[in-house]
């Protein structure tokens, strides 16, 4: 894809990326834009379509999962994507700054910051140096989740929880996020990532993502 044939608008790049993850969930692959000639072209600057806001998690990388390359996408990465002011201000930068219509709130199964928040939740302790932080922040995903259940609430469920309140709170806390998805010129996805199976499925959209 050249920057020519960028996405331009919210449902364009989500038709992008789900064109792309079942190319990587069928074993299809195209490995767009990995070549000497992109690596040139982006030496001038970028013009990514999708921004990332995903976990550390070695095994939910954007690029790899939604079959694109350099250039493609913009992305920010914590563990557990908890969010902090420099993820907020990367996403603030990739909307204002780069006209990236979309961003992406990644979650996925097995994710080992939920495990953590709903462990220290059960038994009321709380781990040691700045892992306390990452468990402190993905918590009340764990009580939310524990409410709408009714019950003790599946890894699963608190992680589709996690992806729901984090994408409000970047819509809530930014007013340059917010005021660009009020104006149609981006839009926030979250999405769950199973990682046996290797497809992305939607939880929440803030904003228009159809053609």
């Amino acid at each position: 894809m050249s920057t020519v044939d960028r996405p331009s608008t919210p449902a364009e790049a989500w038709a992008e990326l789900q064109a792309g993850n079942e190319r990587f969930v069928v074993g299809t692959l195209a490995h767009p834009n990995q070549g000497v000639d992109r690596r040139g072209e982006l030496a001038v600057g970028q013009a990514p379509f999708a921004t990332f806001f995903g976990c550390g998690d070695s095994r939910v990388a954007a690029e790899v999962i939604f079959d694109q390359g350099l250039g493609d996408l913009f992305v920010v990465r914590t563990a557990g994507h908890v969010l902090s002011e420099g993820v907020l201000g990367s996403l603030e930068f990739a909307t204002e700054i780069l006209k990236v219509p979309l961003i992406v709130v990644l979650g996925h199964d097995s994710c080992g910051a939920i495990k953590a928040a709903m462990q220290h939740y059960a038994d009321g302790s709380m781990p040691g140096g700045y892992i306390r932080d990452i468990v402190e922040r993905v918590t009340p995903s764990v009580v939310a989740a524990q409410h709408a259940a009714g019950r003790d609430a599946t890894g699963d469920e608190v992680e589709a929880e996690h992806v729901r309140q984090t994408i409000h709170l970047i819509a809530e806390r930014s007013l340059i996020i917010a005021a660009a998805i009020a104006e149609g010129r981006c839009a926030m996805i979250g999405l769950a990532y199973d990682l046996a199976v290797g497809r992305a499925r939607v939880i929440e959209v803030i904003g228009n993502v159809e053609s």
